[in-house]
């Protein structure tokens, strides 16, 4: 870092058409200062590119230096304040495709602008980052010039910098000795330098592609290369203007580079943005005390660090440390690097930032992703940074937009126990640009039908809407016989939570109901289950409905197992069933009271039993006939043997599968099929051994019904078993599939 600084921060601070040593001096305090004071382990300040317009024009509108200096103090102290504000959090809101096309374009201007200075064609400063140049060239018109004039020995030096970067990366000897590549390929241009001093001629490397530090002979002369604001200038008007542009341009800029910085870092730790704005704010009031350019976060310096190695902010300290002591102690032969040896380092850079993995990444995920990032990069490389990211986001926005207009609320066609109810989810912004969305959908409910407008995840409703939805409520819906729901609104929108349909068993409900119906709603809510479209439920109001009595809808018997929770399988709400469960869903005389009370006193129509696959009841009594013992001998538990007795008796030995239960997969299969076997032995137990349950299915009062839940699908099949008296000659076990 400290190395790649020293060309960028001078070519930076001349670009500016400010002094040299100015672009030194923020470099200095961007890694002391701003590094101590930063909250951030990976990023690295100071002169940015991004900021070379507004220097200049600013250096020029207010006619000094110096003044243009005082700006810069009065920039810092408005930075200080926004962190202390926490205006920090404003960085959260850039999209994540323009942040990696940040990064992305970051590598490609690297790429573009770093060839000529590989290959020794130095007519522009390094650090000159714009598409349109100072000497009226361009980017790429600046590539196809590179043949008129380049130096042979300094391209020797960028190409074999460049692959000494590539093969010390992947040497192992090489990662063993840790030593940063960098540093090896900066030693080596400056050996292969004074190399080609010895040979003489055409070889020797001019002062224009070398490092170009200004270099002071006594501490008086440093003192005099020192700048300080104009104190006097605080009565002009333009300085505090210039002092608020470099605030808004440096603290946005900073703070974008802050969330690109942290999707670098190995880590992925998170820095804080109002501490960067304030460690930044800290770091341009001492760059205008002592004459430096002002600073920002930075890209290009924080990812050579990252792929050097830089872990903490020991590292960007250090570099400014670094930076003090090399300027004071040897600048002459830190004039001695080759630009090209440190255009090799950026160009590597560069590579990595513009990776090609990311590009098939963002094009995966879709073009409301992948055209923001496309934008940024062309943008930034067409342009400037800044302006890059202002249209990436106008991009992002559009999209957000278009999508807020295309979806901005969704529509479910909820199928309660009362009947089918429209639910209307608002989104969480609802502007007025969704209100022919909302119009539309509230058209669609048929005259007598029933809607619900759900606003529970809804932050903010503009007063057309709420308008819209207050007129419809009072005029339109009563006209067409609609009952119109509300629910989640905030109290501030004047519109009270009002639920107008049954979500819930009723006695209305109830008798109007039929066997097939109630089957139907059981098979409904188990698709629902299955899909994850289960019904939204106000439980809490239904624990008040429901509380002065019961009308369910079916008896379920089922198995004690702990994945087969009746209510959530078949996403039915308070009141709907009774649930009697025991293990192995076997009859008792206790059961069949429960199942009995159930339908004949609290109405129920359905009587339904319900067993499912991988049962540890019916595998573990498949096992104790196999091995021909008891329950209670092979577990102590007494009251287990009647539970296994019931089981076993859908167990045939003389079931050929019976014998292949050493394989996993065989043995499951069975105990599945027994499972099943299980469920139309206990239908038909019910049937024979509780006349007032076969009475009420004879009257069509009742259906009594079986379903098999596989535990691995979520899914029931259901099945109607007919009794087996019916009709001579009936066979045993006669089944009408309902769902296969």
């Amino acid at each position: 870092m400290f190395l790649v600084t020293l060309p960028l921060g001078v070519g930076v601070a001349v670009a500016s058409g400010a002094p040299p040593i100015s672009g030194v001096l923020a470099g200095i305090v961007g890694g002391v200062v701003v590094g101590l004071l930063s909250g951030s382990q990976t990023s690295v300040s100071g002169p940015a590119a991004g900021l070379i317009a507004v220097v200049a024009t600013q250096i020029t509108a207010l006619g000094t230096f110096e003044a243009f200096l005082l700006a810069v103090v009065l920039a810092g102290v408005l930075q200080i304040a926004l962190g202390i504000a926490r205006a920090g959090s404003i960085g959260a809101f850039i999209p994540s495709g323009v942040i990696k096309g940040l990064l992305a374009a970051i590598g490609v201007i690297l790429v573009l602008k770093q060839i000529p200075h590989l290959l020794g064609h130095d007519t522009d400063l390094e650090g000159e980052m714009s598409f349109q140049q100072p000497d009226h060239k361009n980017t790429f018109s600046e590539l196809l010039s590179i043949g008129s004039a380049f130096h042979v020995g300094t391209a020797l030096i960028g190409l074999a910098s460049v692959a000494l970067l590539v093969l010390w990366g992947r040497s192992r000897t090489a990662q063993r000795l840790r030593i940063p590549a960098p540093l090896v390929v900066v030693a080596f241009g400056v050996i292969v330098g004074l190399i080609y001093e010895r040979i003489g001629g055409a070889w020797v490397i001019g002062r224009t592609h070398l490092v170009q530090l200004p270099i002071a002979e006594s501490w008086h002369a440093i003192a005099g290369l020192l700048h300080t604001p104009d104190v006097s200038a605080l009565s002009n008007l333009a300085v505090y203007r210039a002092a608020l542009l470099i605030a808004f341009v440096a603290s946005f800029e900073s703070l974008v580079n802050l969330e690109a910085i942290d999707k670098l870092d190995p880590e992925r730790r998170s820095s804080p943005a109002n501490r960067e704005l304030i460690a930044q704010g800290a770091g341009n009031i001492a760059c205008g005390l002592v004459g430096g350019l002002p600073v920002t976060t930075l890209i290009i310096r924080s990812a050579v660090g990252v792929h050097a190695g830089a872990r903490t902010k020991l590292a960007t300290i250090a570099h400014g440390g670094l930076i003090l002591v090399g300027v004071l102690a040897v600048p002459t032969w830190l004039n001695r690097i080759p630009l090209s040896a440190l255009a090799a380092i950026l160009l590597v850079t560069g590579c990595k930032l513009a990776s090609s993995s990311v590009i098939r990444a963002l094009w995966a995920q879709g073009r409301s992703q992948f055209l923001p990032f496309a934008a940024t990069v062309l943008a930034i490389v067409f342009t400037d940074l800044l302006t890059g990211i202002l249209v990436g986001m106008a991009i992002s926005t559009a999209f957000i937009l278009h999508s807020n207009l295309r979806r901005p609320l969704r529509r479910i066609v909820e199928k309660h126990v009362a009947g089918d109810v429209l639910r209307i989810e608002l989104g969480n912004q609802v502007s007025f640009l969704n209100r022919a969305s909302l119009v539309q959908a509230l058209d669609a409910v048929p005259r007598g039908g029933q809607a619900l407008i759900d606003a529970t995840h809804t932050d903010y409703i503009d007063p057309d809407v709420l308008s819209l939805i207050a007129d419809y409520r009072d005029s339109r819906a009563p006209a067409h016989g609609v009952k119109l729901s509300l629910v989640g609104f905030k109290e501030r929108y004047q519109l009270e939570d009002d639920i107008q349909f049954v979500d819930w068993t009723s006695r209305d409900v109830q008798e109007l109901m039929g066997p097939d119906e109630v089957l139907q709603i059981l098979r409904d809510g188990n698709t629902r289950f299955r899909t994850g479209n289960r019904l939204t439920r106000d439980l809490g109001r239904q624990v008040g409905s429901t509380a002065a009595g019961q009308f369910p809808l079916a008896v379920v018997l089922s198995c004690i197992d702990s994945r087969t929770p009746v209510e959530l399988i078949m996403d039915l709400g308070l009141g709907d069933v009774f649930s009697v469960r025991v293990a192995g869903n076997v009859v008792s005389p206790k059961v069949l009271g429960s199942m009995e009370y159930g339908c004949a006193v609290a109405g129920a129509r359905l009587a339904l039993v319900l067993g499912h696959t991988r049962c540890g009841a019916v595998t573990s009594s498949i096992d104790l006939m196999a091995a021909s013992r008891t329950a209670t001998e092979a577990t102590g538990c007494t009251n287990l043997d009647s539970l296994v007795a019931e089981i076993q008796k859908s167990i045939r030995r003389d079931d050929p599968r019976f014998a292949t239960m050493s394989d996993a997969d065989a043995k499951r299969a069975f105990a599945d099929a027994v499972a099943y076997d299980h469920v139309l032995n206990t239908i038909e137990a019910i049937r024979q051994e509780s006349p007032t349950l076969r009475r009420l299915e004879h009257e069509d009062r009742l259906a009594i019904v079986g379903g098999l839940y596989d535990v691995t699908s979520g899914e029931i099949q259901f099945f109607c078993p007919l009794p087996r008296e019916q009709g001579e000659g009936a066979p045993q076990q006669v089944h009408v599939a309902l769902e296969s």
